[in-house]
């Protein structure tokens, strides 16, 4: 039989622009994974295993970052699964504990990128040999190709395809946004913490009708962090009060249906995201409805709403009235991305499932700070990468 894992210590860096600071990707590792360590109240020899997340380093980064933290000899694993990189780290951690395998793992993900919209994954220049030409070949299809930015493009196109589907208006879009830099305005780890309006929002530069910039997550650097135990772990080192179960998790990747239909909503990972919720409520017994925070992959505004639909908050179309009704926020019935969202904490490709983690530790301990969401028990977190990789995440205080 499994065992129950928890996780016992969080910690990440402050996200930040691509190039303000003067740190390398093993001193962000060190600050996170040192934080996320001392939350344990735990030294880096009980570490037996270490799962390492990131996207744009050399092969075995993830051991040169792990140095900075001790030369124990521990296994390390080097984890690349696109922006899911970091939950997909937490996942492995998570499977070494609950099989019986190990009593302490730490799950590490970072980033140090460069300023700038992110590519379509073709770094050598020939399209074709791109992880996702498949998916931008559905886009292409279907919408032809702009001059704009990729990753902008396809999911701007989702956006497209949902307001003439279901009627879904630009404002709409834009209070998710609004919603999402409201929230980061009391994080001190946000790479923003500026407040504006829908209109504000809808006035700024167009990245991909009809994304603006205000609506696109930035490109980061950072790092975060979690030690994940098993129960043993937890009893004999003191750690109940401080541990958050992982109740329940799941990851799933592109099927035929992510294909089928020739739609960008699809193509960008809306089936992959339903999947893995119903798995994750099946094993979890739990459902969407005895949620109370969650953190969702807002890499676009579109996404968030996607993800709405996905995670069976409403019912397909009904997203939009959904975040203008205030259902997905302080006083709402879910609270949704407090920490800013990567719209407004930032998006540092392999940080950011841990970082979703780390939130809503805080937030199911409350020790959220101005953030906090009242009486939280229940938590989820969704975390998905083009090409593709969905996992979500169900915590429990």
């Amino acid at each position: 039989m499994a065992g129950k894992a928890y996780i016992v210590g969080v910690g990440m860096t402050r996200f930040e622009k691509p190039e303000t600071r003067e740190w390398q990707y093993w001193d962000m590792a060190k600050e996170a994974g040192g934080k996320a360590l001392a939350d344990a109240g735990i030294g880096y020899e009980v570490v037996e295993q270490l799962p390492v997340g990131y996207c744009y380093q050399a092969s075995t980064a993830g051991q040169r970052a792990a140095y900075e933290l001790g030369l124990t000899g521990i296994p390390v694993y080097n984890v690349n699964n696109n922006c899911a990189t970091g939950s997909t780290a937490l996942m492995m951690a998570r499977q070494f504990v609950e099989s019986g395998l190990n009593d302490c793992v730490l799950a590490l993900g970072f980033e140090k990128m460069k300023r700038g919209a992110l590519g379509g994954g073709a770094d050598s220049g020939d399209f074709s040999t791109s992880p996702v030409a498949r998916h931008y070949g559905v886009m292409a299809a279907a919408h032809g190709f702009e001059m704009t930015p990729p990753t902008a493009q396809i999911f701007g196109n989702a956006a497209r395809e949902h307001m003439e589907r279901y009627g879904t208006t630009a404002e709409q879009l834009a209070a998710v946004g609004a919603k999402n830099h409201r929230h980061s305005a009391h994080n001190p780890n946000a790479q923003f913490q500026d407040v504006y309006t829908v209109e504000e929002i809808l006035a700024a530069k167009t990245v991909h009708r009809p994304l603006t910039k205000l609506q696109c997550s930035p490109t980061s650097d950072g790092a975060a962090a979690a030690v994940v135990a098993s129960e043993r772990f937890v009893r004999e080192h003191g750690l109940a009060e401080r541990a958050v179960e992982i109740v329940a998790q799941a990851m799933t990747t592109d099927t035929e249906e992510s294909f089928a239909s020739g739609s960008c909503i699809d193509v960008v990972g809306k089936p992959m995201s339903r999947a893995a919720a119903r798995q994750v409520y099946a094993a979890g017994g739990l459902g969407i409805e005895d949620v109370d925070v969650i953190e969702l992959h807002d890499c676009f505004s579109v996404n968030e709403l996607l993800t709405y639909e996905a995670l069976g908050m409403c019912a397909d179309g009904e997203s939009g009235k959904l975040v203008a009704d205030g259902a997905t926020t302080y006083g709402g019935r879910w609270v949704v991305n407090p920490s800013g969202g990567l719209i407004s904490k930032g998006h540092p490709l392999g940080a950011t499932g841990l970082a979703q983690a780390a939130e809503l530790v805080w937030q199911l301990r409350g020790t959220a700070g101005g953030r906090q969401v009242p009486g939280a028990r229940v938590g989820l977190s969704h975390n998905i990468g083009l090409g593709g990789a969905a996992v979500v995440t169900v915590l429990r205080r």
